[in-house]
C-alpha cells in the first residue's frame, strides 16, 4: 500500500505540474480513443514500470476540471481539504449501512445530516441519507412523496392516476424518475416559467386544480434551485402556498444552487424553505467537494424510513436504528461520501462555506459585467445568478464552444432557453479569482481573432472594431 500510495503522489505531482501549462487537455475524438491509448485488458500481468507508464498516459489524457479553464459542467475545482477527506474515505472503505461496519463514519453523516436540517429551520423529526447524485435524489424525493399519498403502493404497486409536476426548465431526470417509480413519464406535467425562468405558481395551480377534476391524483410538487441553464430559482414561497392548499408533497431540488442555505446574502432565493417537505443539494457543486456528495434531507425522517427500509437479519445485527442508515437508504453497500463535506466544513466552519457560495456570485457579477460593457457580447441572463449566458459576435453558440474544446482552448458549454441559444458560462469553481474571469474572456475573444474562419457565420458578417 505504501508503494501504491508513493505512485499516486508521483502521477499526482506530474498532473498538477501539467495542469499549470495545459489546463485543458488535448482533444481525442472517441472514435479514435481506443487507437490513441491502450485500454486493452490483457491474460497476463505486466510490469509495474509499463503499468505506471500506461496509467500517467491515461490520466493525463483525461479532461481536467479544476483548472482555470474549465466552465462546461456544474462543478468544478479542486479543495485540499475536501480531497484528503475522499483519500481517507477510499482508504478505510467503509460502508455506510451498519454501525458495526463504518462505526464512527456514521457519527460523521449525521453530524453534517443534522446540521443542514438546523439550518434549514427543522426540528430533530427531520433527517437525510447521502446518494450519488441529484437524479437519485430527486428520485428518492418522489418515492417518498408517491408512499406518502398512498402507503398501500408499496405493497400493491401504483393503482391509481398519479401526477408529478415541476418546470419546463427543471432537471431531466423528474420523467426518467416517474417512469421508474410507477408514475408515468406521461403524467408529469410540465408547468410554464416567467422570462427568467421561474415556475409561474398560477400556473401549477391551474395544472393540479384541473387534474384533480379530471381525476388524477397529484402527488409532488419539484421546484428547482437554480435550473440547469439560467440558474433560476423557483419561488419556493409561493409554490408552498400551492401546495399545502391541494395537499401535495413538495421537493426542492438544490442539486446547483441549493447551497445557498449557507449564506445570508443569498439565502433568499430558498424564503420559504422550512415549509417544504423535502430538499436536496450537490455539495461537489457550489461546496467543491469531490463527486459525488449529493444530500437529501426531510422534515419528517419516517418518510424515509417508510419508503427505504427493509429488514435483514444478515445485515442489520447491532446497535439502534438511527445508526443504522441503510434503513434510510435507497442503496444498502454504499461509499462514504459525507467525510470529505465534513472534512472541509470542520476545517473552514459554516461561515468559510458562506464566503465559498458568496464569491461565486461575485464571480458572475464580474463577468455579467464584462459582457454588458463590451458591445460585441449579448447577455441572456438576469442578475443573482452564478450561470452567465451570452453571444460572442453572433457566433452560433454550440460552434463555437465545440471549436474551444476540440481546439483544447476552453471547456465552456451552450445553452439555450426559449428561442435563443448562447454560451453558458457558469462561476461554479470558487477557486478561481476574478482574473480567472477575465483571462476566459481574453482567451475567447483572441481564439475567435484566430480561428474566425472556421467558425459558421450567422445572419450577418460583423465588422472589426
Amino acid at each position: 500500500m505504501e508503494k501504491a500510495l508513493a505512485v499516486f503522489q508521483s502521477i499526482a505531482a506530474e498532473l498538477l505540474a501539467d495542469e499549470k501549462v495545459n489546463p485543458v487537455v488535448d482533444y481525442i475524438p472517441a472514435d479514435q480513443l481506443f487507437d490513441k491509448l491502450d485500454l486493452s485488458l490483457v491474460d497476463q500481468p505486466i510490469d509495474d514500470e509499463t503499468h505506471l507508464k500506461k496509467l500517467k498516459e491515461l490520466v493525463m489524457a483525461t479532461p481536467r476540471t479544476a483548472t482555470n479553464a474549465f466552465f462546461n459542467q456544474l462543478y468544478g475545482g479542486r479543495n485540499e481539504k475536501a480531497v484528503l477527506g475522499e483519500l481517507l474515505a477510499v482508504l478505510m472503505n467503509n460502508s455506510m449501512y451498519t454501525f458495526k461496519a463504518a462505526g464512527a463514519q456514521v457519527g460523521v453523516e449525521k453530524a453534517v445530516l443534522r446540521k443542514v436540517c438546523e439550518i434549514i429551520g427543522w426540528d430533530e423529526k427531520s433527517d437525510g441519507t447521502f446518494a450519488t447524485g441529484g437524479s437519485m435524489t430527486n428520485f428518492m424525493s418522489m418515492l417518498m412523496a408517491r408512499d406518502a399519498y398512498n402507503g398501500k403502493v408499496r405493497f400493491d404497486g401504483v393503482q391509481q392516476k398519479m401526477t408529478v409536476y415541476t418546470s419546463i426548465e427543471s432537471h431531466y431526470s423528474i420523467p426518467k424518475n416517474a417512469s421508474f417509480s410507477g408514475i408515468g413519464r406521461n403524467n408529469v406535467r410540465y408547468i410554464p416559467v416567467n422570462k427568467v425562468g421561474e415556475m409561474n405558481p398560477v400556473e401549477l395551480d391551474k395544472a393540479i386544480a384541473k387534474d384533480l377534476a379530471d381525476g388524477f391524483h397529484p402527488v409532488m410538487v419539484n421546484s428547482t434551485a437554480g435550473t440547469t441553464v439560467l440558474g433560476a430559482f423557483d419561488n419556493v414561497e409561493e409554490i408552498s402556498v400551492v401546495c399545502k392548499k391541494h395537499n401535495v408533497w413538495m421537493h426542492v431540488d438544490g442539486a446547483y444552487c441549493g447551497s445557498v442555505i449557507f449564506s445570508k446574502k443569498y439565502k433568499h432565493h430558498l424564503k420559504g424553505l422550512e415549509n417544504v417537505d423535502s430538499f436536496s443539494f450537490n455539495a461537489h457543486k457550489m461546496i467543491g467537494t469531490p463527486l459525488t456528495c449529493s444530500i437529501i434531507v426531510v422534515k419528517d425522517k419516517q418518510n424515509l424510513r417508510n419508503s427505504f427500509a427493509n429488514d435483514a437479519e444478515y445485515l442489520y445485527q447491532t446497535d439502534e436504528d438511527d445508526f443504522n442508515p441503510g434503513k434510510t437508504s435507497l442503496q444498502c453497500g454504499r461509499r462514504n461520501d459525507a467525510l470529505k463535506f465534513w472534512t472541509f466544513w470542520k476545517s473552514v466552519g459554516t461561515q468559510g462555506l458562506e464566503k465559498m457560495v458568496d464569491h461565486q456570485f461575485s464571480l458572475a457579477d464580474t463577468a455579467r459585467e464584462y459582457v454588458r460593457n463590451h458591445p460585441d457580447y449579448e447577455l441572456f441572463s438576469f442578475d443573482d445568478s452564478i450561470a452567465v449566458c451570452f453571444k460572442y459576435k453572433n457566433i452560433p453558440s454550440q460552434e463555437l464552444c465545440t471549436k474551444l474544446y476540440e481546439k483544447a482552448e476552453l471547456m465552456v458549454s451552450f445553452g439555450s432557453f426559449q428561442e435563443d441559444e448562447f454560451v453558458r458560462f457558469v462561476t461554479i469553481n470558487a477557486q478561481n479569482s476574478h482574473d480567472d474571469i477575465l483571462l476566459f474572456f481574453k482567451r475567447l475573444e483572441e481564439f475567435v481573432a484566430e480561428y474566425y474562419g472556421e467558425l459558421k457565420e450567422s445572419d450577418f458578417v460583423w465588422e472589426e472594431c
